[in-house]
């Protein structure tokens, strides 16, 4: 079973996302780790009718890696937007947590 936990606070630090957990953990990414590891169905795929993920491979210029903004989604998700108008992944706050550790 996973920990309960909340994001207290996010910051940009550099070219990096700093993320400060209310169980008193901390994580940082960068800023291309976090677009590569978008969780959207255009980035990572969805299932087709029979079950099979089409992996798609998306192409990311040099805007793709400029994180523009975030917002908190419900008390549980990270949306954000992207320089290059990327902004369908919805990061739950235990993918974030996995994705730093």
């Amino acid at each position: 079973m996973d920990k309960t936990f909340s994001l207290t606070n996010a910051a940009v630090m550099g070219n990096q996302l700093a993320l400060a957990w209310s169980d008193g953990e901390e994580n940082y990414y960068t800023f291309e780790a976090l677009r590569r590891a978008c969780p959207c169905a255009n980035c990572q795929g969805e299932p087709d009718a029979l079950g099979r993920v089409v992996r798609p491979n998306p192409t990311l210029g040099p805007k793709a890696f400029d994180l523009i903004s975030w917002e908190t989604v419900g008390g549980y998700a990270l949306q954000f937007r992207w320089g290059d108008g990327h902004s369908t992944g919805l990061y739950s706050y235990q993918y974030l947590r996995n994705l730093g550790d």
